[in-house]
């Protein structure tokens, strides 16, 4: 292949860049300030031409992006982001505040996406392979073909870094260190701003030539798609035509191919039909580390670069530094004038013309950080990358989801951030309940702006704790979620009753009703709860219709606090907890010990959801409180039920006041005899104390039980002891440390000296063997004030049980 750079003034002039480098973006300016074209053509999907005018805006803060996504496969999409320092955004700026015209040339995005499409498998070129070139780069408007055969060439299947060789060449190790040496760390040479352009082209050409289209094969039809669209740019504006592109473009984008060579390789391309719009972008998205390569893992530093003109080390200490102070650590002048210095000398040490991040790095890690790396990584994550966000103007295309989303957005005062933070909510005010609203109809969409997490210092249904962070990937899963509705509330209607009809289990049905009522969605209810009826109706399976339960009922706290009407739910509910009644006790018979541990945590889960069940009862469903307390006397005392779960239903009696102490003893003694094999026994003290129930505290407070245990496990055989071990060391690793300190104080003792009730009648030391009525009155006008009552009609015998 014979090219030849363009350097006589004829032609257009070729701007080769690397995207997202402020060095380029720099010299760009430059070179159209000395240049003064008629007209500027960009690297880019033609169909945004039409949004350029946007970059305008007051409204437009970069980093943005250009997203284009097909119209009937939102999900489909692709990416062109641009920050303050890209070439291609000063040079969309310089062209608007000129007036000159501005055009995208690349490959159109009907074809980008289409192509993606047809071949999954291949990636687009991404700047982590070719760090000249933007990731999802690639595709823009469709050419008239024609008959013409594209040139016999066979593309290369080596896929190269152009930066990387040439930073070899140069005998650097690092091709981000190279760059900023010989680009970013030098000023535009005021003499000649085209001379940076020219040397890049040439060094380019020589790599093509060795390395043909360096394995990107793409690159060939999209190069053919530029040089046509140059051509149409040159016959209204004549040579005086700008051309900001990748700098690996460059020589193909000079090389004299035929228009009919141009046109047959634009044959046949596949096409589907695409939307753009401008979508914010955030520095962190510009970062390689995001899953996103965009060719620069510190987009802070460079964006410092291209705005700090003068003195950058100095005034980039000095930022540093003030972080560093505001999170308390003491960082003086004199620590940024040693950090600059000390940068400066690892700069000449380095041979470098100037410290870059390296050097700067090293420098506030001994000077400013006392060579720890905690603070550094502060200095990493706020300053090197940022959590810059992008805005877009208000009336840029979207799509209708979307501006109702924004709308909702500033009603709500609920601005996206980049930057992760906690959100408190107290449902009991309008505003923050509507927030509550939103974030769980967006979560029903797919949509995950915000993530649930446990509120801190309360345990209250009408608190909500949401731990948010804006992503730019969330424009797409709008775009998604559009095809449900064009807005938030209708969409996620749609969505709910299409989930519901197409759930596999019914666990799934229950969540999905408990994320309708807290997303305020009665109007999905009655479909949600017609197929939760049906799928309840038809499952036979326990430990379905268990894992089911307790959803269902939380719902109906949820509902009660939102002022929602849950009467359905209420029915639906305790039909489900029929079922579970009926079906528990034969389906405990014959289990394994997987399988019954599986089934002690349905039993705990039961029976929470039922005591909540039956502070709203639904009507002509009795009392499913006394229902439930039948069953566990039933499992209690069945000698096919395995010990885990036998063990777990004394408990739960115990705790409940169905069970006296002295039959819970009783039930213990009998399990605990020598001729119950010691596994057996062991997996009725798992379910009895264990399972973080709390059980090490009934130990401490009954000697009685404690006795039972030490004395059984003392009595354990040698040979049968290896085998027990493990599932008590599991019961009891589980309890608090001050729990276990205390009962092996006790068993230190010994029977008699425990200071328990069978040693000496006078109860636990500090539990006397009757109440104290004087004492416990003190507390009746605290619980008086806890419990908003005005009279003193407090009964003594509440406020101690």
């Amino acid at each position: 292949m014979t090219t030849e750079v363009d350097r006589t003034g004829t032609g257009p002039l070729l701007l080769g860049v690397r995207h997202h480098g402020p060095g380029s973006a720099r010299a760009v300016r430059a070179a159209l300030d000395a240049a003064r074209p008629r007209a500027v053509l960009i690297e880019g999907p033609p169909e945004a031409d039409a949004l350029i005018p946007l970059a305008a805006d007051e409204h437009m803060r970069p980093p943005v992006a250009l997203l284009a996504h097909a119209v009937d496969e939102p999900g489909r999409s692709a990416f062109w982001p641009l920050a303050e320092f890209s070439p291609e955004w000063v040079a969309i700026r310089w062209a608007l505040d000129h007036g000159v015209p501005a055009r995208f040339i690349d490959l159109p995005a009907t074809h980008t996406l289409a192509w993606e499409k047809e071949e999954p498998a291949e990636e687009a070129p991404s700047e982590e392979s070719s760090s000249e070139e933007a990731p999802s780069e690639g595709a823009p408007a469709e050419a008239e073909p024609a008959e013409a055969e594209p040139p016999d060439e066979e593309p290369s299947d080596v896929r190269i870094d152009p930066l990387a060789v040439l930073a070899d060449a140069a005998g650097y190790d690092d091709a981000e260190r190279w760059w900023e040496d010989v680009v970013e760390h030098r000023g535009v040479g005021a003499e000649d701003p085209l001379a940076p352009f020219a040397v890049l082209a040439e060094a380019m050409m020589a790599l093509r030539e060795v390395y043909g289209s360096g394995g990107h094969d793409r690159d060939l039809v999209r190069e053919a798609y530029m040089r046509l669209q140059i051509r149409a740019a040159q016959k209204e504006f004549g040579d005086e035509v700008a051309v900001v592109c990748g700098a690996w473009h460059v020589p193909a984008l000079s090389e004299r191919i035929t228009v009919a060579a141009d046109r047959a390789r634009l044959k046949g391309l596949p096409k589907v039909k695409a939307d753009m719009t401008w979508v914010p972008w955030t520095n962190r998205r510009l970062a390689r580390a995001s899953g996103y390569g965009a060719g620069i893992d510190s987009p802070g530093w460079y964006g410092h670069l291209f705005r700090a003109m003068d003195r950058p080390v100095e005034r980039w200490l000095t930022k540093v530094a003030g972080l560093l102070r505001a999170e308390d650590r003491i960082v003086s002048s004199a620590h940024v004038i040693e950090a600059v210095r000390l940068a400066e000398t690892l700069a000449v040490m380095r041979g470098r013309p100037l410290p870059g991040l390296g050097e700067t790095t090293d420098a506030v890690r001994a000077v400013m950080c006392d060579g720890s790396d905690v603070p550094l990584a502060l200095v990493h994550d706020r300053l090197v990358v940022g959590d810059a966000l992008g805005e877009v103007p208000p009336d840029a295309p979207a799509v209708p989801l979307q501006r109702d989303l924004d709308r909702t957005q500033r009603r709500l005062r609920l601005k996206p951030e980049a930057l992760e933070r906690e959100l408190e909510l107290d449902l009991r005010k309008e505003t923050d309940a509507a927030r509550s609203r939103l974030l769980h109809r967006l979560r029903l969409l797919g949509v995950p702006w915000g993530e649930p997490v446990a509120s801190r210092g309360s345990t209250g249904t009408f608190r909500e704790t949401w731990r948010l962070r804006w992503e730019p990937e969330l424009s797409v899963r709008i775009a998604e979620a559009g095809v449900w509705g064009t807005t938030v509330l209708a969409a996620a209607i749609a969505k709910s009753e299409a989930d519901a009809v197409g759930a596999q289990a019914l666990a799934e049905v229950t969540a999905l009703a408990e994320r309708c009522l807290l997303a305020e969605l009665p109007d999905a209810l009655p479909t949600v709860m017609r197929v939760l009826a049906d799928r309840a109706a038809l499952d036979t399976d326990v430990g379905h219709l268990a894992q089911a339960l307790p959803a269902l009922v939380r719902s109906l706290r949820y509902g009660d606090v939102r002022g929602t009407d849950t009467g359905a739910l209420a029915e639906v509910a305790a039909g489900l907890a029929e079922r579970i009644f009926v079906g528990l006790p034969p389906a405990c018979a014959g289990l394994d010990a997987d399988a019954a541990e599986e089934i002690r945590r349905h039993v705990d889960a039961v029976h929470g959801a039922v005591g909540l069940l039956g502070d709203a009862p639904a009507p002509g469903h009795g009392d499913l409180r006394a229902r439930w307390r039948a069953v566990l006397k039933v499992l209690s005392v069945r000698d096919t039920v395995p010990g885990v779960i036998r063990g777990r239903a004394v408990r739960l009696l115990l705790d409940e006041g169905e069970l006296e102490p002295d039959e819970a003893a009783r039930l213990m003694g009998l399990v605990l005899s020598p001729g119950t094999p010691p596994g057996d026994a062991a997996a009725w003290i798992e379910g009895f104390v264990g399972g973080g129930s709390g059980g090490g505290m009934l130990l401490v407070h009954d000697e009685r039980l404690l006795g039972l245990v030490d004395a059984w496990l003392t009595g354990v055989p040698a040979e049968a002891f290896t085998d027990v071990l493990p599932l008590l060391r599991r019961t009891f690793s589980a309890y608090e440390p001050g729990v276990r300190r205390t009962l092996g104080e006790l068993v230190r003792r010994g029977p008699g000296q425990r200071g328990g009730t069978a040693a000496t009648g006078v109860g636990v030391p500090g539990f006397a063997a009757e109440l104290d009525q004087e004492r416990a009155a003190a507390v009746l006008p605290v619980v008086r004030l806890l419990l908003g009552l005005e009279t003193d009609d407090v009964e003594l015998v509440g406020v101690a049980r």
